[in-house]
């Protein structure tokens, strides 16, 4: 299995997924599946969470809430993937990732809107890494359906985090922050999986 140049080149990930990763995530679907429906809730979540953490932060509003409601699409249209499989959204144990990015967060502002936007735009640029991979090596034709249809809006999302960073912080405070939250988002991706049921969309496995 190869690893296109084009998925591995996204600029915000200071490194690309493994091959690993990969095989392990075909080979358990309906876990990783159900796993993207919950990180498009908490995609949703995040960004309304922005919203009212800085109700008057001038632009973010506007900004926000369509990124909020186009994550809320894509949840439901995984819904219905999965309700048409004979699943719905079940509890499942989080890899770690998203909290352990939370807690590179620093607590006073404006830092704390910087790295906020940052931690967002990484996430969103590693799910769409992964779905991308996705939709070129599952044997799976809705999967792959799925997964292609959802990236264009995924490459979006960590564009916009993006510009609200460069709308407000100058590129040299931008650039240095993002390059050790990289870092730091990498590290959170070391290691072997536990078990082949733990794996997530945002389970370990990184080539670094």
């Amino acid at each position: 299995m190869t690893i296109t140049s084009s998925v591995t080149s996204i600029r915000w990930l200071a490194a690309p997924t493994s091959r690993c990763w990969v095989e392990q995530a075909i080979a358990r679907p309906m876990e990783v599946l159900i796993d993207h429906a919950h990180c498009e809730r908490k995609a949703a979540g995040a960004a309304v969470q922005l919203m009212f953490r800085y109700l008057c932060e001038p632009g973010l509003g506007e900004a926000l809430s369509p990124l909020a409601r186009e994550e809320l699409e894509h949840f439901e249209r995984v819904l219905r993937l999965l309700k048409d499989r004979g699943r719905y959204l079940e509890p499942l144990p989080s890899p770690g990732y998203g909290a352990w990015l939370a807690k590179q967060v620093r607590r006073g502002e404006p830092e704390r809107m910087l790295d906020s936007f940052l931690v967002a735009g990484l996430i969103e640029a590693r799910s769409h890494e992964r779905m991308a991979l996705l939709a070129e090596h599952s044997p799976d034709p809705d999967l792959r359906s799925l997964y292609g249809d959802l990236l264009k809006s995924e490459a979006r999302h960590f564009g916009l985090y993006w510009v609200l960073c460069a709308d407000r912080y100058p590129r040299d405070v931008i650039v240095p922050r993002l390059q050790e939250l990289a870092a730091a988002e990498v590290d959170a991706l070391r290691g072997e999986l536990a078990a082949p049921e733990a794996v997530r969309m945002h389970s370990v496995g990184v080539d670094a």
